[in-house]
């Protein structure tokens, strides 16, 4: 399985508020190949570290594809750039953000990677916004590097997290 993060908490020029933003985002994935099998639903959560920006729209999504790792964020990265995100500094608001999260349980070290992709990723399993919408999708997976499950890594969050879900017309998962 493998599993892709998003988030946004400023409007794009275009698409309009983070939900149809990521929407958007979403969709265009399939020109890439890359099939969304099924999405968490929305979260509202507070930027991490907590600051005076806009809180995040978040959820994960379960895709499906025939690329490599390395190619599917490299494609993650290029739709983030036709929606305009130019990369300036880390933590900062944004239009759109997608992180491949977990691709297969594949693991890949922090050290020497000259892509850049650490797998899973190396903050995950710190951060609300990841992990309630991953458990929603996978109740019962297993961080394949730490070797704990959801409900350890949830239980371990720092309190100062926050997370709602945000409500959703009609009450699908998907």
């Amino acid at each position: 399985m493998i599993f892709v993060a998003m988030g946004a908490n400023l409007p794009h020029p275009k698409f309009g508020p983070p939900v149809a933003t990521l929407s958007a985002a979403l969709a265009l994935l399939e020109e890439y190949g890359v099939s969304v099998v099924r999405r968490s639903r929305w979260y509202r959560t507070a930027p991490v570290p907590l600051s005076d920006q806009p809180w995040f729209v978040n959820g994960v999504a379960e895709v499906a594809t025939g690329l490599s790792a390395e190619t599917l964020l490299a494609t993650l990265h290029e739709v983030e750039a036709r929606f305009g995100r130019v990369r300036h500094r880390r933590l900062e608001p944004r239009i759109v953000d997608l992180d491949l999260i977990s691709f297969n349980d594949l693991v890949r070290p922090e050290a020497g990677s000259a892509d850049g992709l650490v797998l899973p990723h190396p903050r995950m399993h710190q951060r609300a916004f990841v992990l309630l919408p991953m458990a929603e999708l996978v109740p019962n997976w297993r961080h394949p590097r730490l070797g704990i499950g959801m409900d350890t890594m949830i239980a371990r969050l720092d309190p100062t997290q926050m997370a709602e879900l945000l409500p959703e017309k009609g009450s699908q998962v998907s």
